[in-house]
């Protein structure tokens, strides 16, 4: 401001602009991130759009004509007595794969982790269900568990008791398969934890024995479990979506019968076997969501506590 008063408007500063070198450099940039991003609208974005639009029609596969029906699917799935069965089926298969298949596996890596000479073996054996194919095991499994013909009952009828119909009883059905699950992930866990593990600096054990930390579990909870804390994250994680995503050892071992179903399988029976594209569209972004949500839940949750 002046001496009289006056005030001179503000000149708008021009935009510098770019020179033809950086405009060439934007050119190229976009260029090159063109492939990622009509992968990614091919793979992921475009379908899910596609996923969503069917999920409020009555579409079923091969018809001629369909409507729209709005949330009609998604309030006939939260009265299908067979979606809610699935879903707590699966709830539970959860909660019983992730805390065991997590925290077994990091005894497993400490235990691994201190052998000096077998390291090696063991690592391969724990890893070795992972390479094979699930619908593979899965059989193998209907084998090994089988009422008359399988080793575990001829094991169980030696100690003197009654063979245990895994497979057919329908108050084991959900826990044998979790078994199963947490086999299947053990491998994987057990691999990520080993690598963690390998990634703790001596010194840190060293300093914590000389401040006090004397016995092996002290040291556990002041150095070990805090620096796994990103692993212990990716593993939550990523053992969350694999149980939620239980398909094959369903298939293969009980079909869905005797209420053994879950919500992929669920989502497969209405989708290809029933023709039911709407409604199974309906039940994909159902089941989207919940992995979405206890995924960003875990991070959100987890990250809080997690050293870096």
């Amino acid at each position: 401001m002046s001496a009289t008063g006056y005030t001179s408007p503000a000149i708008p500063r021009s935009r510098p602009r770019l020179s033809r070198m950086d405009r060439r450099m934007i050119r190229r940039a976009l260029l090159f991130c063109a492939p990622a991003v009509l992968l990614l609208l091919a793979i992921y974005i475009i379908p899910m759009l596609v996923l969503a639009g069917f999920s409020a029609t009555d579409y079923r596969l091969g018809a001629p004509s369909f409507a729209f029906v709005g949330i009609g699917n998604f309030t006939k799935a939260l009265h299908d007595a067979v979606f809610l069965r699935a879903l707590r089926n699966t709830a539970l298969y959860v909660a019983l794969v992730i805390p065991v298949g997590v925290f077994l596996a990091l005894g497993i890596a400490l235990l691994v982790h201190a052998r000096r000479r077998s390291r090696a073996f063991w690592e391969i054996a724990y890893f070795l269900p992972v390479t094979a194919t699930l619908v593979a095991m899965a059989t193998v499994w209907q084998f090994l568990l089988h009422p008359s013909l399988g080793p575990v009952n001829a094991a169980i009828k030696g100690l003197g008791f009654e063979p245990v119909a895994f497979l057919s009883n329908p108050a084991l059905l959900i826990p044998t398969m979790a078994l199963i699950g947490i086999w299947q992930v053990l491998g994987f866990n057990t691999v990520l934890f080993l690598a963690g593990l390998t990634a703790i600096p001596k010194d840190l054990h060293e300093a914590a024995r000389l401040d006090g930390a004397k016995h092996p579990i002290d040291r556990f909870a002041t150095v070990t479990w805090p620096m796994l804390g990103p692993t212990t994250l990716f593993v939550v994680v990523t053992t969350s979506i694999s149980a939620f995503k239980v398909f094959e050892t369903v298939a293969v071992l009980t079909k869905g019968n005797s209420g053994s179903e879950t919500l992929l399988f669920e989502l497969y029976l209405e989708g290809f076997e029933y023709s039911n594209t709407g409604y199974a569209a309906a039940l994909t972004v159902i089941f989207l969501a919940i992995v979405l949500v206890l995924s960003i839940g875990q991070t959100l949750l987890m990250d809080r506590k997690v050293h870096y």
